[in-house]
């Protein structure tokens, strides 16, 4: 089992329990949201954590079937916007005028996580205590949280929606990987072959998808896409452990370091904005696109707010099913909307890689 220190959670994968909770982070992860790591855990909050609920058994408890009610509902909240997150983005993304303006659209959506943030730790909501830090040590992590957001976005840009979310389930290998050659942390062998498949699943698609032309989205994952969602993975992976290197240093919580990160890198994206994008004419752009970018600023506002109470309320496992379902949802509606046959040959690469983070 991963050593843990009081007040707060490591990343590291010790053993299969660990390789569950990176799972779950990799597959909730959306484009241009940075969603309060899933192994965190901020105080918990008596009426949603589970475990301290009373009842003998011999009665129903109604506090306890409000609170299970209430945790269903966030997860709910949490799976569905999540997943309407990735499209809408897409659909921002198709759009040319946009394709061009992606460090102003992260720039957005930091801004939208830190106002977000900020809100839920004032005190009539104090969902969690403010752990102000110095600039200085901020700003490496910072810099890799903007590159993370920015090449997510152009991984999804640039990719059909399902290779760009089956291309995150690497994300859990890779961490291993890094925490291996850099830290020193191994996993068991056992868990090591879980990752076979992801990596197996991968490849597959990533080799078939780019000579798949039946169909519009199909064109759209190219070399180009492979390299982008690779370099995303990296980066995110990195992202991820050094996530866990601050926490354990600065003995911070997910919600008191991306409270400290958020705003921080938001001026730091909206100082390079004249230089790295083209932003649209205002008055060019139909009202629906405007609509779409508020929601989907709303959606990550709302996803900060549900994984809170998912993190507060529910175990490694409940939010291990809630990731599953999410990368499963992803996947199958990107392919349903692409219109693209059973017998395609990527077909069988998401199948493998799907298979590998169920079992």
């Amino acid at each position: 089992m991963a050593t843990r220190n009081p007040g707060r959670n490591s990343i590291v994968l010790d053993d299969n329990h660990d390789i569950e909770k990176q799972k779950s982070r990799s597959e909730s992860s959306s484009a241009t949201l940075l969603e309060v790591d899933m192994v965190d855990e901020p105080r918990k909050l008596d009426y949603l954590d589970l475990e301290k609920q009373p009842g003998d058994g011999s009665r129903p408890n109604n506090k306890l079937g409000n609170t299970r009610a209430r945790l269903t509902l966030w997860m709910t909240l949490n799976t569905i916007a999540t997943v309407a997150i990735v499209f809408t983005n897409k659909a921002i993304f198709d759009d040319p005028s946009f394709r061009q303006s992606q460090v102003a659209f992260a720039t957005f959506h930091l801004f939208i996580t830190a106002i977000t943030l900020y809100v839920l730790s004032r005190p009539f909501i104090s969902l969690f205590v403010p752990h102000p830090m110095r600039l200085r040590p901020m700003l490496p992590l910072a810099t890799t949280m903007c590159l993370n957001v920015i090449f997510q976005n152009l991984s999804l840009t640039y990719s059909s929606i399902t290779f760009y979310q089956i291309a995150r389930i690497l994300f859990t290998p890779m961490v291993a990987i890094i925490n291996f050659l850099f830290y020193q942390k191994s996993i068991p062998r056992n868990a090591a072959y879980t990752l076979l498949p992801m990596c197996l699943g991968v490849f597959i698609i990533s080799y078939y998808e780019p000579k798949s032309t039946a169909h519009r989205e199909a064109e759209q994952t190219s070399m180009l896409s492979v390299f982008l969602a690779l370099t995303s993975v990296f980066i995110g992976s990195v992202y991820t452990v050094w996530i866990a290197s601050y926490q354990r240093k600065f003995e911070m919580n997910g919600f008191q370091l991306l409270h400290n990160q958020a705003p921080i890198g938001g001026v730091m994206l909206m100082v390079l904005i004249p230089w790295t994008d083209k932003l649209p004419v205002v008055q060019e752009v139909p009202a629906n696109k405007w609509l779409m970018i508020l929601l989907s600023g709303s959606l990550a506002a709302l996803i900060n707010l549900s994984q809170f109470f998912i993190i507060a309320g529910a175990g490694a496992v409940s939010s291990t099913v809630v990731g599953h379902v999410k990368t499963c949802a992803i996947v199958a509606l990107g392919w349903i909307i692409s219109r693209r046959s059973v017998t395609d040959r990527s077909a069988f690469g998401v199948i493998v890689a799907i298979a590998s983070i169920i079992v």
